[in-house]
């Protein structure tokens, strides 16, 4: 029989061994790829539920988790669809110790879905009666707080199917011999703590680049940029401390059933020495074996608010 959790425990932990629901919800904007991603985890083998409306998302979940893996499709065509709505959902399925949830963003630039509609002749659902430009404009600044939200970003705008399929079979495959996850970001304490984190990391001790006039434009993927943060004399015992850390609680994670985690390295302005932590890390889990996703919240951002600015400039409204 499968257990249920003790309403004695505390609240986050289960008996061992017991069942936990595995929930990715699939989002992103209309034309980025959502319904094909939502199909090819039907492939993978897991329960696929597209256009679910967001109430009857906890009716579902009702119950001693049923084993096997969910993926639901949500997005802005839903019935009651609502981002505040949503951002509640994710927050109390974290609270929930039996499920285990990863939130799947489907990104694409918006002259690639401009293109996309343009070729297929399909009219935007949230503008039906105006240009696809209105409804992609409107879509991404709807979708803008769940984006920051996700824990798997897959920008599809160079993607062909076959290769989008590959990316989600090596980052959600359910028949890996390791099936955790693992999502490495960086961020700006500026703006606050990522959602859903859980391991933080401050390497704000670091000598920051932001210092050195010709390293300040550039970012933490940059080789002169890494060679900086790097040649800091505390760097090393600083990485490996770390990595023994999570060398050491990754295997414990894979035990007790888990199936993503999200670790964060922040600085000031999340554009140097974060960056610069997130990318070797998350390079060497993915040589040790690990499926891990990277990403760079700030740089994410200002690359977002460039490629949308010109469009909603264009149709006078918000960027």
């Amino acid at each position: 029989m499968t257990e249920t959790p003790d309403p004695d425990l505390p609240t986050g932990t289960l008996p061992h061994g017991a069942a936990v629901q595995r929930v990715v919800l699939v989002t992103g904007p209309a034309g980025a790829g959502r319904s094909t991603a939502v199909r090819v985890l039907e492939d993978l083998g897991y329960e696929a539920i597209d256009n679910l409306p967001l109430s009857l998302v906890p009716r579902l979940l009702e119950g001693a988790p049923r084993g096997g893996a969910l993926a639901l499709g949500i997005d802005s065509r839903n019935r009651e669809f609502d981002p505040p709505m949503l951002l509640e959902l994710i927050t109390r399925l974290d609270a929930r110790p039996d499920v285990a949830r990863e939130v799947l963003y489907l990104d694409c630039a918006p002259d690639v879905l401009l293109r996309r509609y343009s070729e297929t002749r399909r009219r935007h659902p949230l503008a039906p009666a105006e240009s696809p430009e209105a409804g992609i404009a409107r879509d991404f600044d709807l979708l803008a707080g769940i984006r920051e939200a996700a824990d798997v970003l897959i920008d599809t705008s160079d993607m062909s199917i076959h290769d989008l399929r590959e990316e989600l079979d090596r980052l959600f495959s359910l028949e890996a011999t390791v099936r955790l996850g693992v999502s490495v970001q960086s961020f700006s304490y500026k703006r606050g703590l990522p959602h859903g984190l859980d391991m933080v990391f401050d390497c704000r001790f670091l000598d920051n680049p932001h210092w050195v006039p010709e390293l300040k434009p550039l970012d933490g993927r940059d080789p002169a940029v890494v060679a900086h943060v790097e040649g800091d004399a505390r760097f090393s015992e600083f990485h490996n401390r770390v990595r023994g850390l999570v060398d050491m609680l990754l295997p414990a994670f894979v035990e007790e059933g888990k199936s993503h985690l999200s670790i964060g390295f922040g600085c000031t302005g999340g554009q140097h020495r974060s960056v610069a932590l997130a990318e070797r890390f998350g390079k060497e889990l993915a040589g040790a074996g690990w499926r891990v996703s990277i990403r760079h919240r700030e740089i994410e951002r200002r690359a977002g608010a460039r490629t949308a600015e010109p469009s909603a400039a264009a149709l006078g409204t918000r960027a």
